[in-house]
C-alpha cells in the first residue's frame, strides 16, 4: 500500500490511516475491502451540507475532491485507473445496477433519510471539535440524616453587661472588678452592693445572736456551709429544747390556768360549815364561836403557851369549792384587845375532798388586829381543819385566841 500525504496541510500519513493526524481531514474514503468511494463521498458532502458552516461544507468537498484524485492516480502521478477490457462483463439479459458489484448478498439499503442522517451524524462526529471534560463542580456536603424527633429552639446565648460609659476613673467593684459611676449603690455588671456595711465591734449577747439570723454570711451557691461546733451553737440548741419543754408543761397546765383565772376574776360569796369541831376549848369558848360571823366572840383550846397540835375544823354535807378565807386573830377585831391573848402566826390548814383525798397548806398570820384575807383553792371539800404550830406573845399566863374564821366560793351570779 502506498503512502498519501494530506490534500489539505501536506502532513504525511501512515499507510492504513484514515484522518489527518494534524489537521483531522479524511485522507481516504475506500474500505479495507476495497469499493466505491462515489457513494460514500456524497454522503459525505450532504452531511456537510447539513452542517450549515461554510468551513466544513469546504472541507467535505476537499476531502471528496482529493480522494477521487488519489483514487484515479498513484504516488507517483501515474494513471492507475485499470483498462476497460479488464472489466468484466456481466451475462446478456442481466440487469445490474450500476452501484452493485459482485460479491455477497447485499443488505438493505437505507432510504435517503436516512443515509443524510447517518452521515450528518459522522460529520458532526468527525468534524466539530470536542472540547476537554470540565472539572466537576463541588457538590456542598449534604445534611446528615437524623431520626425525626420534636424540634429543640436554639438555646439563648446570655452576654453579660459591659462597662459603662463615663465611668473613668470610677469606683471598682470588689467582687467583679469593673469600674462603676460613683453614684451607683449596686455594680452595673454582678449587682452587687458597691458599699461595704461598717458593723460595730461591740459583741451582741447572746439571746440577740440566738435570734438574729440576719448578720449571718449566706454561703455561695454550690458552697458548702461548714458545721457550727462551736458553744454559741450548742447554747442555742439547749435553749430551744428549754423552749420546748416550757411550750409542753403550758400546753398540759392550759386547763388550770383557765380555771385559775376564772376562779381570780369570780365574784366572792360566803360559805357557811354545816358542822364543827374542835380537839379541846376553853370553857363558854367553844369551836362554834370561830364560825358565827361575829367577831367579837372567840374560840381558844384552853392551854397556855401556843398550843401546839391543838385543832378546830369546819365541816360540809355538801362537796363545796373554796376560793378564800378570812381568819381573825385575837379576841375581838379592834386593836385594843390584842394584848389579852396570844395571836395565831402559823397554822397548819388540812383540806379533806370528797373523794377521800387530803391537801396540807401552812398558813402564816400577821400579828394585827382585824380579819387576814388567804387564799384558798379548794375543790369539792368535805372537811378543813386548823392546827396551831406557832404564836405570836405566847405566853404562861395568856392562851391563843381565833376571834373569827370565814369561808368564800364562787357566786352562782357572777360573770364566770
Amino acid at each position: 500500500m502506498s503512502t498519501l500525504n494530506c490534500a489539505d496541510c501536506g502532513t504525511r500519513a501512515e499507510p492504513g490511516q484514515a484522518f489527518c493526524e494534524a489537521c483531522g481531514a479524511v485522507l481516504s474514503w475506500r474500505e479495507k475491502q476495497g469499493g466505491d468511494a462515489g457513494p460514500r463521498a456524497a454522503e459525505a458532502a450532504v452531511g456537510a451540507a447539513m452542517l450549515g458552516t461554510e468551513d466544513t461544507t469546504g472541507r467535505v468537498a476537499r476531502a471528496g475532491t482529493a480522494t477521487a484524485s488519489r483514487l484515479g492516480k498513484g504516488a507517483d502521478g501515474a494513471d492507475d485507473a485499470p483498462h476497460p477490457d479488464d472489466i468484466p462483463t456481466p451475462p446478456v439479459g442481466t440487469d445490474v445496477s450500476p452501484l452493485e458489484h459482485p460479491g455477497p448478498p447485499r443488505q438493505r439499503e437505507p432510504s435517503r433519510a436516512e443515509s443524510d442522517q447517518e452521515a450528518a451524524r459522522r460529520a458532526r462526529e468527525l468534524l466539530v471539535p470536542v472540547t476537554e471534560p470540565a472539572a466537576p463542580a463541588e457538590v456542598p456536603e449534604a445534611v446528615a440524616p437524623t431520626l425525626p424527633g420534636r424540634p429543640a429552639a436554639a438555646r439563648q446565648q446570655v452576654r453579660g453587661p459591659g462597662q459603662e460609659a463615663d465611668t473613668e476613673g470610677g469606683v471598682p467593684c470588689r467582687w467583679c472588678g469593673i469600674h462603676n459611676r460613683p453614684d451607683r449603690h449596686y455594680c452595673a455588671r454582678c449587682a452587687m452592693p458597691m458599699v461595704v456595711e461598717q458593723r460595730d465591734d461591740e459583741r451582741l449577747p447572746w439571746w440577740r445572736r440566738l435570734l438574729d439570723s440576719s448578720s449571718r454570711e449566706a454561703p455561695w451557691a454550690g458552697d458548702r456551709p461548714q458545721l457550727n461546733r462551736s458553744f454559741g451553737h450548742i447554747m442555742k440548741w439547749v435553749a430551744l429544747g428549754l423552749v420546748a419543754v416550757l411550750a409542753i408543761f403550758l400546753i398540759v397546765r392550759i386547763p388550770d390556768g383557765v380555771q385559775a383565772t376564772r376562779d381570780h376574776f369570780a365574784k366572792r360569796a360566803p360559805v357557811y360549815p354545816d358542822s364543827v369541831d374542835a380537839s379541846r376549848s376553853f370553857q363558854d369558848h367553844g369551836p362554834e364561836l370561830a364560825f358565827d360571823t361575829r367577831s367579837n366572840t372567840w374560840w381558844g383550846p384552853g392551854v397556855s403557851h401556843a398550843g401546839e397540835g391543838e385543832w378546830v375544823e369546819a365541816r360540809f354535807t355538801n362537796p363545796t369549792d373554796l376560793l378564800d378565807m378570812v381568819i381573825t386573830p385575837g379576841v375581838s377585831a379592834r386593836a385594843a384587845d390584842l394584848n389579852e391573848s396570844a395571836l395565831p402566826r402559823l397554822l397548819e390548814v388540812t383540806v379533806t375532798r370528797a373523794d377521800g383525798s387530803e391537801a396540807t397548806h401552812e398558813v402564816s398570820l400577821d400579828q394585827g388586829a382585824g380579819g387576814q384575807l388567804r387564799k384558798l383553792r379548794a375543790k369539792e371539800v368535805v372537811q378543813i381543819r386548823f392546827t396551831l404550830v406557832a404564836a405570836h406573845g405566847a405566853s404562861q399566863e395568856k392562851q391563843v385566841a381565833i376571834a373569827e374564821i370565814e369561808f368564800f366560793g364562787r357566786s352562782t351570779d357572777g360573770l364566770f
